[in-house]
This record gives C-alpha cells, structure tokens and sequence, in this order.
C-alpha cells in the first residue's frame, strides 16, 4: 500500500487543503465539470470519488452532486478517518486494481490526481470504466509534464507526469472516448518551472528530508496565497466554455465509455 502513497502527508494536507490556494482553485475547476456532467441526470444517480484521501474533494462533489448520491473510496483507512470527519456520505475502503463495483452504476466517477500514483495505469482505467453506466463519465485530474518532475513528484510517489497527448493516449487504449481533455493552473507554470530548475532535485534526498520539503509547499502564505488564488480563479471561465489552454502544471479530462 505505502508503495503508491506516503499516509504520512494525510495529517498535514487534512490541515492546509480547506485554506492553500491550490485545492481550493482545483476544488473550483472540479466542481463545474461535475455540475456540467451531472447537469442534465435525472434524480437518484450515483456518483464516485476513487482514491478520495482526506475528503477534500468529496465536499465539493455533494454540493455539485445534490441530486445523486456520492461515495468515497480510498485505499487507505488513514484517509478516511480524516475524510470521515467532513462528509457524511458513504466511504468505501477498496482497492481500485480489485475494486468493490463492477456494475457500472456510477453515472460519474472522479479520480483526482490518483492515476499518477499507480504502476499500471491503463489497468486501472479499464477497471474504473466497468464501474461507470453505458453514458457516465470518467472526470480526472493529473499532474502535467516530465519536465517538472521534482522532489515533489519523488515524496508523493508519483510513477510519472502526464503530456496532454499521453493522457489521451491512455484514455483512448482503455476503451474511452475523450470528450474534453485540457492543461490547466497555467498561470503557475512559468513559477513551477523555475522553482523546479532551480530548486532541489528529486534523488538526492532521504525520505525525512522530503516529507520536510512537501509540508513546507504545504504551508500558507497569507499575502502570496491569496495572489495565486486569485490570478487562477481567471481560468475558471475558459473551462467552463471547455477552451483548452496552452499548458499548465496540471491536465484535466473528461472522458466516457466508448
């Protein structure tokens, strides 16, 4: 289990997602793509979130999700006691290479910078697409770009960052038609760039030096915190209208059965 994930960033991110700017810039990008998904559904429809964690995001998802009903699943039990204490909708402890669903009754199901973290990710995509209804979406997010791999991505236990045409790539082998597939949080880019460049690189440090790291990128700077929310909350617009940006630290997609 530790091999796909670190519990120990469970505590700290529980502790700055509902306040760094950049859940709460995600958590906006999420929740319109849910609403414009879900939109149109008739009353009573299930929604899933694999790989939920702390239950950032499955806040996010009932209030776009008010007509359906909404479950989380994590592989982890660390991150449900802490999801627990935010949400009231059912939590499922399941592995998604064995998952607990085979049904296809998720009319939506949304996995949030998770397909990163797993050594087979075409496996897991096919997985989630016999969970999903004959019209459900697949909704995910992943980190953008080989070149910004860093100590980041090394803490995290990221397997890889994804190009935009690899994701599409791995969407359409597992049987997915790519309906909107974008690089987002462009104006962090430049910043992410340099500070991955210049920074330090993955490889040369212990794990107690990495976990120091994150939870250092994790911590709030009110004035600086405030600018980033700010400057991404203009993107929010050009995805609405689905436009696809140049590029970005992240990419996102919405996909469904083909």
């Amino acid at each position: 289990m530790s091999e796909s994930y670190d519990p120990h960033f469970f505590s700290p991110l529980f502790a700055a997602e509902d306040r760094h700017f950049w859940f709460q810039s995600r958590n906006q990008v999420i929740g319109e793509m849910a609403r414009q998904i879900t939109g149109g559904l008739a009353p009573g429809y299930m929604a899933l979130e694999v790989g939920c964690g702390t239950g950032n995001v499955l806040r996010v998802l009932e209030d776009a999700c008010s007509t359906g009903s909404v479950t989380g699943m994590d592989l982890f039990p660390e991150g449900l006691r802490y999801a627990r204490q935010r949400t009231d909708c059912p939590l499922v402890a399941g592995d998604m290479l064995t998952p607990p669903f085979n049904d296809g009754r998720f009319a939506l199901i949304g996995l949030f910078d998770v397909l990163e973290h797993l050594s087979d990710d075409d496996k897991v995509l096919r997985h989630l697409a016999k969970m999903l209804s004959a019209d459900g979406a697949l909704l995910l997010t992943v980190p953008a770009y080989p070149q910004l791999w860093s100590y980041f991505d090394e803490a995290a236990h990221h397997c890889r960052r994804y190009r935009p045409a690899d994701l599409e790539e791995r969407l359409v082998g597992a049987g997915y038609c790519v309906e909107y597939l974008t690089p987002y949080m462009a104006t962090l880019f430049p910043l992410i760039w340099a500070t991955r460049k210049l920074g330090s690189r993955a490889g040369q440090h212990s794990q107690e030096d990495l976990r120091e790291m994150v939870s250092s990128d994790l911590r709030i700077v009110p004035g600086l915190n405030g600018m980033l929310r700010w400057w991404l909350a203009g993107e929010l617009p050009l995805i609405r209208r689905r436009w696809q940006l140049p590029f970005g630290t992240s990419l996102l997609a919405v996909a469904r059965k083909g």
